[in-house]
């Protein structure tokens, strides 16, 4: 994100599709209100929109007031999952409306839960990169490698897909290299484990103010400069 919004090639929108939300605390920012509450708002308080207005339009007006603005990048956050009934129609609106909005940005970035399923479900169905991150053992490049397979079959569009080690302590070890050079996706980068970051995780710090000098946030400029 931060290098994103310091290259000024363009605007940011950051997507928080994950149920247990919690990018804006990445970011430094409070969420205030997310797509999860206007869904609520029409389900439970079964909400009319004012004559001459359909709505679409008024799930795209709420979406919009929870859009928040940022320095630098506005920050859009899914919120909690459904409750009970069936939300589907209201979830293809929502859909619609965020494939909308998206594309007045340069970069939309979007953290997604673990697994792919939610991403298909209430986010977007074009995806130009897909970063897959799991953490360095057997068990996290399996789970990667599912995920690899799985997205030809889902309702989204993806161009690139991309595989990325997190929290590495020194080098790759050769079985796990071994089993990287045997997957249907393209290894890009290695995140390592830094003590900083830990740190910063601990006392609930913004990762945005890891300074350029970091290990972690160079390693991240090398990748998006691979990608990108």
């Amino acid at each position: 994100m931060s290098e994103l919004v310091a290259s000024g090639s363009g605007s940011v929108l950051a997507v928080d599709a994950d149920p247990n939300f919690n990018l804006g605390l990445l970011l430094g920012q409070e969420v205030t209100e997310t797509v999860a509450d206007i869904r609520e708002d029409f389900m439970e308080k079964k909400l009319d929109p004012p004559t001459g207005m359909s709505k679409e339009r008024m799930i795209e007006y709420g979406i919009q007031k929870a859009v928040q603005e940022c320095e630098g990048f506005d920050l859009l956050t899914m919120g909690r999952p459904e409750g009970p009934g069936c939300y589907c129609a209201v979830n293809h609106n929502l859909r619609e409306v965020v494939d909308s909005i998206s594309k007045s940005y340069r970069y939309v970035v979007i953290d997604n839960e673990a697994g792919m399923e939610h991403l298909s479900r209430r986010t977007t169905r074009d995806v130009e990169h897909l970063l897959v991150v799991t953490d360095p053992t057997q068990r996290g490049i399996m789970a990667a490698e599912r995920i690899a397979e799985m997205r030809e079959e889902l309702d989204i569009r993806i161009e690139n897909a991309y595989l990325i080690l997190n929290r590495l302590v020194n080098g790759i070890p050769e079985p796990l290299q071994a089993r990287i050079d045997q997957l249907d996706i393209p290894f890009v980068g290695v995140i390592p484990a830094n003590d900083e970051l830990t740190a910063f995780e601990f006392n609930g710090r913004p990762l945005v103010e890891l300074g350029d000098n970091s290990p972690v946030y160079q390693a991240v400029v090398a990748i998006l400069e691979n990608i990108l």
